[in-house]
């Protein structure tokens, strides 16, 4: 195994003894890098299903509601109609799974995807009255953590979770198990490698320890959460690798958008010139698709 804990309830004793086998992790990441996530005939279904897991976002400071409406639209309509219907794909309702944008542009993007009549789910913040833990990677409180995500937890009411692990600044891959597991015992509904914007984000490494760590949750309490990696993920084969890596650590019980989602700004771009390429066999010239 490549995490190790005891499997007691699941309290801070399994947090105090979970180990991560660092070799195996590494060797296993390279597993996956060095083959081909999925074979050629079925790369323009991947391609349309990871379109569905991604949160198209928009986080910048200066973001107007013309943006925002902008990112909703294509968020509504992420490929280009003629390539669906190539694909015999137009009529099965394919939208991104999320629009994430900053608080105050929320009004601005319900008010956007009410008016093009669709229910994409709006992401978005900080849970009122909180900010972010930031404990010391090297001495981490997990007991505190614990304690201050539960805050989170009851302050977010029905809304769904998403806890950031910031697992570029946790300092090993045995903190990276750990921090995930007190995430999730404190009611996250979604665990995250990172922001998107920190020096290290979304890893192989990093994932394979999230993966394992809510696959152990699971088997002990019975309880499924979400798994987001963050940062770095540009490209269409990138997303193949990632819903390969998913599939085979989960399931497919996780590869739908209620338990998966991919953060990321620029790659459903790529994913739209992959499939006109597929469809058309040639690329894309800059003319050839709107890049919104």
């Amino acid at each position: 195994s490549l995490c190790r804990a005891l499997l007691s309830p699941p309290d801070l004793s399994w947090i105090s003894r979970a180990q991560v086998n660092q070799p195996a992790v590494l060797r296993r990441a390279e597993q996956v890098q060095a083959r081909q996530a999925v074979k050629k005939a079925w790369q323009a279904a991947w391609l349309l299903k990871a379109v569905t897991f991604i949160d198209l976002t928009t986080l910048s400071g200066d973001d107007t509601s013309s943006n925002v409406q902008r990112l909703c639209y294509k968020a509504k309509y992420p490929i280009r109609e003629d390539l669906l219907k190539a694909l015999n794909m137009h009529d099965k309702g394919i939208t991104t799974a999320a629009v994430c944008v900053y608080p105050a542009r929320v009004c601005d993007a319900v008010k956007a995807l009410k008016a093009a009549g669709c229910d994409i789910p709006v992401a978005s913040g900080e849970t009122r009255g909180y900010g972010r833990c930031h404990p010391n990677p090297h001495g981490i409180g997990w007991e505190h953590l614990q304690k201050e995500i539960r805050q989170f937890r009851k302050a977010s009411g029905d809304a769904r979770v998403k806890t950031i692990l910031a697992t570029g600044e946790l300092g090993s891959l045995t903190n990276v198990y750990k921090a995930s597991l007190v995430a999730m015992m404190a009611g996250s509904d979604f665990i995250k490698t990172s922001t998107g914007k920190e020096t290290v984000n979304a890893t192989l490494p990093v994932a394979i320890v999230m993966l394992r760590a809510i696959r152990d949750f699971f088997w002990k309490t019975g309880t499924k959460v979400g798994f987001k990696p963050a940062g770095g993920i540009r490209t269409a084969k990138d997303a193949l690798v990632w819903l390969s890596l998913v599939k085979e650590e989960l399931g497919d019980e996780w590869l739908t958008p209620e338990l998966f989602r991919i953060g990321a700004s620029s790659l459903l771009s790529d994913i739209e010139r992959q499939i006109y390429h597929h469809v058309t066999g040639r690329y894309a010239a800059y003319h050839d698709l709107p890049m919104s």
